[in-house]
């Protein structure tokens, strides 16, 4: 008897000690894999079996990993920096290359990814600046074959008029130069190119996107009856879902931003007509706050800010943070789930930290119920 406890023993210390050194082993594997892509985890981060990537949570090593739907989006927003600049800040040019290993069907950024908007700027620090958002976005991206949608934000070419005419005309045209070149890389399906980059529309994996000029508070008219007539289109009707993206948004989110100019004009007319074609979801940025809402039937997805000057709520203490969201589609349920990540931290942001209801100069906005998909 005594041999046999003596045995037994030795044994269990054994197998606890094997235990032991592979889960030691496991944890350092993916300490070198997060050292790889130059990220950080939290100290107080512990990383369980259900965060680690499996071919069905593709994420990046390390970091939480959402259970994928049907369809993966990455949305991305006001990338920029101070007037002029032509390079990005950290969490920026960390950001870009981890984007592939969300395995996305589509990157879609919701605008300012220059920094213009400054009259003051020559056309050689305008095309510096989209040599800079070449070389630090659009090229991993474009190398990796990753289908990519942007629309045009406030400062990559402001769409306001005085007198009949552009203001930023020069930025303007500079844009448009610049995505002429690159439509092909963009890896999409386009239905309506002819107002490309400030308004098109495309058909991926059976969902239609619809993208529209919000780079100021007032949509033209001619853009509006464009838009309707697309989204009534049997191309767009017989899509499994419709999504619309736009710079700026409905309705406020965002203290310094809750004054009309920064919302849109008319938003109730607006989101009227996009429930008319019922469009599952509006993308918008300008804000630079992260909030997952709704009102009436529509999705608002305000995608916050990956580069510089991150607001906070209207109504919240939180601090403010650099925010990417994956969105995973189930299609046969018409239903959409985030997995918002602070990229200064790599942690998942909590929507039940969020305000419930957030009420702004023109409206209020509920906090989205089913935020995220375990």
């Amino acid at each position: 008897m005594k041999f046999n406890r003596r045995y037994f023993l030795i044994s269990l210390g054994s197998v606890l000690g094997l235990a032991f050194n592979s889960c030691k082993n496991l944890r350092q594997s993916k300490t070198t894999n997060v050292e790889n892509f130059n990220s950080q985890i939290p100290a107080n981060q512990t990383i369980s079996p259900s965060e680690i990537s499996t071919p069905s949570t593709p994420a990046p090593p390390g970091m939480f990993a959402p259970k994928r739907g049907d369809i993966r989006l990455v949305v991305i927003s006001d990338l920029n920096s101070s007037y002029g600049s032509t390079n990005y800040q950290p969490q920026v040019e960390k950001t870009i290359p981890l984007i592939s290993e969300w395995q996305p069907d589509l990157v879609l950024c919701a605008g300012d990814i220059i920094a213009g908007q400054k009259l003051s700027l020559t056309e050689e620090n305008i095309q510096a600046m989209w040599d800079g958002f070449d070389r630090y976005i659009a090229t991993p991206l474009r190398q990796a074959k990753q289908p990519f949608a942007i629309t045009i934000g406030n400062h990559d070419a402001s769409g306001y008029i005085k007198s009949g005419k552009f203001i930023f005309a020069k930025e303007r045209r500079l844009a448009q130069d610049y995505w002429s070149q690159h439509q092909k890389d963009l890896n999409l399906k386009f239905f309506d190119a002819k107002g490309f980059p400030f308004y098109y529309s495309f058909l991926h994996k059976e969902i239609f996107y619809l993208i529209w000029d919000a780079s100021t508070f007032q949509i033209p008219k001619q853009q509006l009856e464009w838009a309707e007539k697309s989204l009534a289109s049997s191309q767009a009707q017989t899509a499994k879902m419709r999504i619309v993206m736009g710079h700026l948004p409905f309705y406020a989110v965002a203290p310094t931003k809750n004054k009309m100019g920064d919302v849109l004009a008319k938003a109730d007319e607006l989101r009227t007509m996009l429930e008319k074609y019922n469009v599952h979801l509006y993308i918008s940025g300008h804000h630079h706050a992260y909030f997952p809402g709704y009102k009436g039937n529509l999705k608002l997805l305000y995608s916050g800010a990956l580069g510089s000057g991150p607001r906070t709520l209207i109504g919240s203490n939180l601090s403010p943070r650099n925010t990417l969201i994956v969105v995973d589609i189930n299609l046969k349920e018409n239903k959409s789930f985030y997995t918002t990540y602070d990229m200064n931290t790599l942690a998942v942001v909590d929507p039940q930290e969020l305000p419930e209801k957030i009420t702004g100069i023109n409206g209020s906005v509920l906090r989205e119920k089913e935020a995220s998909l375990k």
